[in-house]
């Protein structure tokens, strides 16, 4: 561990995932894998093959765990209810060495739970987020705050966050905005994007976030970076990523691995937690964006966000291990 200090503090919703795993041969259903669409019969009795429940993930506590395996001291700022779920995702985190003293329990509400329907290597997640009384508690300054998913009754929340930035310059903000916060535009999040220092998309995410069908990465990130974010970084799949300094803008592939995707579950928050563990750590931009596509590449090879998820020890394995092809190409 790096000390007292808090060397990341992740701000976001939690939840419990239930992995329903589908079979096309056994449900009958078809997957349009152009329109993105599962189809099933409507009104049937429809057999799945397993369901698996994974406790305490979600963007933030991914986030957390993630940098808390690879030695950074890590804390979670989250809502849970009163009821056993919640307390099964306190043990999960405190298991993963992620300081849970900032997580409110809210008194006869429920914990967040979410269906993830897996098909193939890919998911679709149905989600309800809990709309709690959201608090900002008190905590020492960390180096860096890991801003992500809420839900869509967080507007004021978002503002006692943006108050707390602006109050202690010296916190580096990393924001991964969940699907609510891109719901609600640059112009409602302005002050967060004003101070945000790594901003991290998918390459969908951002044509939503800019209301463009625009398929240009450096237009896309130059104008989120127009907004204040320091480094934008948009991750597009199979075509690796790509980074966007204020004058610079590179490509980065994906880490190559022969083995098949097995579930792809986490693989954006393995991705932009690493890059921000990396720069926390006093790396530079680039030398982040060698580490980021590890631990993904890891994490698809299990069930969930997590089991995957990386060490220091085993990602500077495959670092070590990477080929001279494996490095950013400035675009």
């Amino acid at each position: 561990m790096f000390g007292k200090q808090i060397d990341i503090l992740a701000i976001g919703d939690i939840t419990s995932d239930a992995f329903i795993h589908l079979k096309d041969s056994h449900i009958h259903c078809t997957v349009d894998t152009h329109g993105q669409e599962i189809c099933m019969p409507f009104g049937e009795k429809i057999p799945f093959e397993s369901v698996r429940v994974i406790k305490a993930v979600g963007n933030a506590a991914n986030a957390a765990v993630a940098t808390s395996r690879l030695g950074l001291r890590t804390a979670l700022v989250s809502d849970i209810g009163s009821d056993q779920n919640g307390k099964d995702c306190i043990s999960e985190l405190d298991r993963n060495r992620v300081v849970t003293k900032y997580i409110t329990t809210h008194k006869g509400k429920p914990s967040n739970y979410h269906f993830v329907l897996w098909y193939d290597v890919d998911r679709t997640i149905l989600v309800n987020h809990i709309e709690y009384d959201y608090k900002l508690p008190t905590f020492p300054e960390p180096k860096w705050i890991y801003f992500t998913s809420l839900a869509q009754n967080s507007r004021i929340y978002n503002g006692e966050i943006a108050d707390y930035l602006e109050t202690h310059p010296k916190v580096k903000l990393a924001f991964q905005p969940g699907t609510f916060q891109i719901n609600l535009g640059v112009d409602e999040m302005r002050r967060i994007y004003a101070r945000t220092d790594f901003f991290a998309v998918n390459l969908e995410e951002a044509q939503r976030i800019l209301q463009t069908d625009n398929c240009d990465v450096k237009a896309l990130m130059k104008k989120i970076a127009s907004y204040g974010p320091k480094l934008v970084a948009i991750t597009d799949g199979s075509n690796g990523a790509y980074l966007f300094d204020g004058e610079h803008y590179y490509q980065m592939p994906m880490y190559p691995d022969a083995r098949p995707a097995f579930e792809r579950t986490g693989c954006g928050d393995a991705w932009s937690s690493t890059f921000v563990a990396a720069l926390a750590m006093g790396k530079s931009p680039l030398e982040a964006l060698t580490w980021a596509p590890i631990n993904p590449m890891s994490v698809a090879q299990f069930v969930g966000s997590q089991e995957g998820l990386l060490t220091m020890d085993q990602l500077t394995w495959w670092l070590e291990r990477a080929s001279q092809e494996y490095r950013p190409r400035e675009i």
